[in-house]
């Protein structure tokens, strides 16, 4: 799936994803995967049920992934937008696009992770869990960097 928007592109294709991009922003500059593994990276890449690459002409400006069943669950993780390309309503286009992927609509729960991005994620319908009560993880920071 290509999506297009003045020079820029959300696409699908695991082929135009620039892995160095990608790590280099998650590694150096994200909060939630610092100093994770190329190894790891790639292992998520590669297992992700959806990738969204955002391009300016054929540079990556910007990423999401989506692990999903296609029928009841979804985790958005890894999102981003390089710092050289926010304020222009980039990641709200990304959102809007993952949202309305069409193989994505049936999803009865969506799940992530933010610290700081509530204002963003609100606008696509996230809230804070409706129920925590129901909510359990097993969390092992470490984990990412080997």
């Amino acid at each position: 799936m290509d999506v297009q928007r003045d020079r820029y592109t959300i696409s699908t294709d695991p082929a135009r994803l620039q892995f160095d991009v990608i790590h280099d922003f998650l590694t150096n500059q994200s909060y939630w995967a610092t100093g994770i593994s190329r190894e790891t990276l790639q292992k998520q890449i590669d297992h992700s049920t959806l990738n969204f690459g955002l391009y300016d002409e054929d540079q990556q400006i910007g990423y999401a992934q989506v692990l999903t069943n296609y029928t009841s669950f979804a985790y958005l993780g890894n999102v981003f937008v390089l710092e050289a390309y926010r304020g222009q309503g980039l990641s709200k286009w990304l959102m809007a696009t993952i949202m309305s992927h069409p193989e994505l609509q049936v999803i009865r729960r969506w799940l992530l992770a933010t610290r700081d991005a509530h204002g963003l994620y609100r606008q696509f319908g996230f809230t804070e869990l409706t129920k925590p009560e129901t909510i359990m993880e097993k969390f092992d920071d470490s984990a990412i960097r080997q």
